[in-house]
Protein backbone atom coordinates (compact mmCIF):
# COMPACT_ATOMS: atom_id res chain seq x y z
CA UNK A 1 0.00 0.00 0.00
CA UNK A 2 1.42 3.37 -0.99
CA UNK A 3 1.85 5.97 1.74
CA UNK A 4 1.44 9.70 1.09
CA UNK A 5 2.63 12.23 3.65
CA UNK A 6 0.85 15.57 3.89
CA UNK A 7 2.28 18.74 5.44
CA UNK A 8 0.48 21.87 6.57
CA UNK A 9 1.85 23.65 3.48
CA UNK A 10 0.65 20.94 1.06
CA UNK A 11 -1.74 22.05 -1.68
CA UNK A 12 -5.04 20.14 -1.21
CA UNK A 13 -5.66 20.01 -4.97
CA UNK A 14 -2.25 18.44 -5.57
CA UNK A 15 -2.75 15.94 -2.75
CA UNK A 16 -6.21 15.08 -4.12
CA UNK A 17 -4.67 14.38 -7.53
CA UNK A 18 -2.06 12.13 -5.93
CA UNK A 19 -4.72 10.27 -3.92
CA UNK A 20 -6.91 9.82 -7.02
CA UNK A 21 -3.93 8.56 -9.02
CA UNK A 22 -2.99 5.95 -6.44
CA UNK A 23 -6.64 4.91 -6.06
CA UNK A 24 -6.87 4.40 -9.81
CA UNK A 25 -3.75 2.20 -9.76
CA UNK A 26 -4.03 0.30 -6.49
CA UNK A 27 -7.55 0.93 -5.19
CA UNK A 28 -6.21 1.90 -1.75
CA UNK A 29 -3.83 4.53 -0.32
CA UNK A 30 -2.64 5.45 3.18
CA UNK A 31 -2.26 9.14 3.99
CA UNK A 32 -0.26 10.35 7.03
CA UNK A 33 -0.59 13.79 8.65
CA UNK A 34 1.12 15.16 11.77
CA UNK A 35 -0.29 18.35 13.28
CA UNK A 36 -3.53 20.25 12.97
CA UNK A 37 -2.55 22.06 9.76
CA UNK A 38 -1.56 18.85 8.00
CA UNK A 39 -4.75 17.10 9.10
CA UNK A 40 -6.77 20.07 7.81
CA UNK A 41 -5.08 19.91 4.39
CA UNK A 42 -5.59 16.14 4.27
CA UNK A 43 -9.31 16.39 5.01
CA UNK A 44 -9.70 19.04 2.30
CA UNK A 45 -7.79 16.83 -0.15
CA UNK A 46 -10.01 13.83 0.65
CA UNK A 47 -13.14 15.94 0.10
CA UNK A 48 -11.78 17.09 -3.27
CA UNK A 49 -10.89 13.48 -4.18
CA UNK A 50 -14.41 12.38 -3.31
CA UNK A 51 -15.86 15.03 -5.61
CA UNK A 52 -13.51 13.99 -8.44
CA UNK A 53 -14.37 10.31 -8.05
CA UNK A 54 -18.12 10.95 -7.93
CA UNK A 55 -17.99 13.13 -11.07
CA UNK A 56 -16.22 10.37 -12.99
CA UNK A 57 -18.96 7.90 -12.06
CA UNK A 58 -16.68 5.54 -10.14
CA UNK A 59 -17.50 3.75 -6.90
CA UNK A 60 -17.55 6.19 -3.95
CA UNK A 61 -14.50 6.23 -1.72
CA UNK A 62 -14.35 4.99 1.87
CA UNK A 63 -12.12 6.65 4.47
CA UNK A 64 -10.92 4.99 7.68
CA UNK A 65 -9.15 7.39 10.07
CA UNK A 66 -6.93 6.30 12.95
CA UNK A 67 -3.91 7.23 15.02
CA UNK A 68 -0.33 6.34 14.12
CA UNK A 69 2.99 6.76 15.89
CA UNK A 70 5.91 7.73 13.67
CA UNK A 71 9.56 8.23 14.50
CA UNK A 72 10.94 11.48 13.10
CA UNK A 73 14.53 12.55 13.88
CA UNK A 74 14.66 10.06 16.75
CA UNK A 75 11.45 11.43 18.30
CA UNK A 76 8.15 9.56 18.45
CA UNK A 77 5.25 11.67 17.20
CA UNK A 78 1.56 10.87 17.05
CA UNK A 79 -0.26 11.57 13.81
CA UNK A 80 -3.44 10.71 12.00
CA UNK A 81 -3.57 7.96 9.38
CA UNK A 82 -6.31 7.97 6.76
CA UNK A 83 -6.83 4.79 4.74
CA UNK A 84 -8.69 5.75 1.57
CA UNK A 85 -10.13 3.01 -0.62
CA UNK A 86 -12.56 2.55 -3.44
Amino acid sequence: MEILRVASRSNPNSVAGAIAGVLEQDGVVEVHAIGAGAVNQTVKAIAITRRLVEKSGETPIKVIPGFIELEIDGETKTGIRFIVER
